[in-house]
């Protein structure tokens, strides 16, 4: 079982592991809004920009997308409650979220036993984050994050597109 493989590996981890005590306050004072693509794990993603164990907050959820209230709240606790003082979202080409069908994801969906009326309560692909281009999607997360009420004005949002197999990134949006 996995779970089982998780555990005794972190047992070995921690047997082997020379850590040393991190604050919990970012040192280069950085939120960052990332995707989950499981290409961008394994400190590729933090690696590719310079980034080390304790330097930012890392949020990621599905096609980087700023859709709803939790990753405005979390990126306002980084900036009210741990010091951030710059926002970079962080998309890359080829994601999975980019063109999802709706109809495929609901069928799947009732498969698994998901019951129709939950899901007719929402528009599948919008809930879900479907997007046309990883591109425009940055641009629109940076612009939602900037124009939320929860986050200052003084604080500079920025958006790059990254390449998931060489992590060259690229400045969409220069928030400066």
């Amino acid at each position: 079982m996995l779970l089982n493989e998780i555990v005794e590996y972190n047992k070995e981890f921690v047997d082997e592991f020379e850590g040393s005590k991190l604050s919990h306050i970012p040192q280069k004072k950085l939120a960052i809004v990332a995707c989950m693509d499981t290409r961008l794990t394994d400190g590729f993603l933090e690696k590719a920009m310079g980034i080390s164990r304790g330097d930012a907050k890392i949020i990621k959820n599905a096609g980087n997308n700023v859709l709803d209230r939790d990753v405005i709240r979390s990126i306002a606790a980084a900036i009210f409650a741990l010091g951030s003082k710059e926002v970079i979202l962080v998309g890359h080409y080829d994601c999975g979220m980019s063109n999802v069908d709706g109809e495929k994801l609901k069928s799947i969906m009732l498969e698994r036993g998901i019951y129709p009326e939950e899901i007719a309560k929402i528009d599948i692909e919008d809930w879900i984050g479907s997007i046309d281009s990883e591109e425009s999607n940055v641009i629109n997360g940076v612009n939602k994050i900037k124009s939320s009420p929860l986050i200052p004005d003084d604080v500079p949002v920025h958006g790059l597109i990254m390449d998931p197999i060489t992590g060259k990134v690229d400045i969409l949006v220069n928030g400066y």
